[in-house]
């Protein structure tokens, strides 16, 4: 199909830009109204409009495009590192003892191993492509999790373990990944290994990690002082562009430290605003990155054995990756949650809860391709893009199943609101009156004005700006 901008006779490079830029919103946008009656995440919207305005469908958004964006997963993924700290408060971590991070290292380092053990064991790949798949099967998208939890009113052990899980599970994620790309590195250089190659990479991501915790403390100083909320996002958003790339012109990841900078603000001022301001901004970065990344993704390269790598068609190394990182997750879930003595529901059903991967998981592949290079970063992000899709589509089904068989929430009103939980009466109560009692416990329960909270963040801080316009209109009319 010949592309929108050719139809018309557009040639400015400025111009294609911007068609291709709002082909995108637009594309991303109506999808999700699709995406949204069949209860799936944006995200699988976000990675099916890239398919589909990409060179294998309607051919939309040209090669040139692609390649002058590839700043795009630097900042998506600073974004989603920023947020991820949020959840690290050490308080939190102290209140929940070691228990939570067992579980979420040996579930998301077994998923690791197994991966490693298929690819480079079984399968016989590459050393450096190996680690860098095995390292990115370790995240799991929080988000339909979240989303499923949020939808059906669960609550309890099971719940409160799984959202711990998820929080952490993406910082285990990107600690893996940061030590397998320093692995394949050392692989790709074509040196014998030695310690300091392996140890030169890590150093320069530790580094990274307090320079992160320096922006942090940076980041308090600044927005410490009387600022207007428009202020505060303008000197947010450049510290964490600023920060991000100097890590881009080192050649190091800034997930890390990004993560730290975050973690070292939220724990030194507990201002949880900034990231709801944050995560009101930041939808329209987020789905250009995916839509890109969707257009990116290699269809062919499924059917094609994998070259360099070997023989295997790529699609069957894509299923197996499928299958295998969820018996990781399920299994290491399962011995996490049996070491730390969590009760046998929780212990049988957590692993299906761990199943989505999206965000983080993309994006370090993005990165990792670009680390890779040739047909080995290719099918790193092919892989990952399609299985990501497959994990969305089964994810919130398989959470929601979890939290139905660990009875953290139910169809019936009295396991809702059991009759213990109703007023005594000193007279048997007829049906009627229970039925009453409990509709009336519920009603309780539910908010009186369901506003998101990033939305009533980024409301609050133009009100805020406007009141402030206000206040300062009689004198510059006094003085016009």
């Amino acid at each position: 199909m010949q592309p929108l901008y050719q139809l018309l006779g557009v040639e400015s490079p400025s111009a294609i830009a911007i068609i291709s830029l709002s082909l995108m919103l637009i594309g991303g946008f109506l999808v999700t109204r699709i995406t949204k009656r069949l209860r799936l995440p944006n995200v699988t919207a976000y990675i099916v409009t890239g398919i589909l305005l990409g060179p294998f469908c309607l051919n939309q958004i040209p090669h040139s495009f692609i390649e002058h964006t590839d700043f795009l997963p630097d900042i998506a993924l600073a974004f989603i590192a920023f947020s991820t700290g949020e959840f690290f408060r050490f308080g939190t971590l102290r209140k929940n003892g070691l228990r939570v991070v067992i579980i979420t290292v040996l579930e998301a380092c077994l998923a690791s191993v197994l991966i490693f053990i298929l690819t480079y064991g079984i399968l016989h790949l590459s050393l450096a492509f190996s680690i860098v798949l095995a390292a990115l099967a370790a995240a799991t998208a929080p988000a339909s999790t979240m989303m499923t939890i949020r939808q059906t009113g669960s609550k309890g052990d099971f719940v409160d373990t799984l959202l711990q899980i998820v929080a952490l599970d993406d910082i285990v994620g990107l600690v893996a990944y940061s030590i397998a790309i320093s692995i394949a590195l050392a692989s790709l250089s074509g040196e014998s290994f030695h310690v300091m190659n392996i140890l030169i990479p890590l150093l320069k991501n530790m580094l990274v990690l307090v320079l992160g915790a320096g922006f942090g403390w940076l980041l308090k100083l600044l927005l410490g002082r009387k600022h207007t909320t428009d202020n505060r996002l303008i000197i947010a958003l450049a510290m964490l562009l600023t920060f991000c790339g100097i890590c881009t012109a080192l050649d190091v990841s800034p997930l890390l430290g990004c993560m730290s900078m975050s973690t070292l603000y939220i724990n030194l001022t507990d201002d949880d605003k900034l990231f709801k301001q944050l995560n009101y901004f930041s939808p329209p970065i987020l789905l250009l990155f995916f839509v890109r990344s969707g257009i990116s993704f290699d269809l062919n390269a499924l059917l094609r054995p994998a070259g360099q790598l070997g023989r295997i068609p790529l699609i069957v190394i894509g299923i197996l990756y499928f299958f295998v990182r969820i018996l990781g997750k399920y299994l290491g879930a399962w011995l996490g949650c049996l070491w730390v003595g969590k009760p046998p529901a929780t212990r049988r059903y957590l692993g299906l809860a761990l199943i989505p991967q999206a965000g983080v998981a993309i994006g370090l592949a993005a990165m990792g391709a670009r680390v890779l290079g040739g047909e080995a970063g290719n099918a790193l992000q092919t892989i990952i893009l399609s299985s990501s899709i497959l994990y969305e589509l089964v994810g919130p089904g398989c959470a929601k199943l979890a939290l139905f068989l660990s009875h953290s929430y139910s169809n019936k009103l009295e396991d809702v609101v059991p009759e213990e939980a109703l007023a005594p009466s000193p007279v048997p109560k007829t049906t009627l009156e229970l039925l009453i009692e409990r509709i009336h416990a519920i009603q309780n329960t539910i908010p009186q004005h369901a506003v998101n909270e990033d939305e009533a963040a980024f409301t609050e801080a133009a009100e805020e700006q406007f009141a402030a316009m206000q206040r300062r209109r009689p004198q510059s009319m006094f003085w016009r």
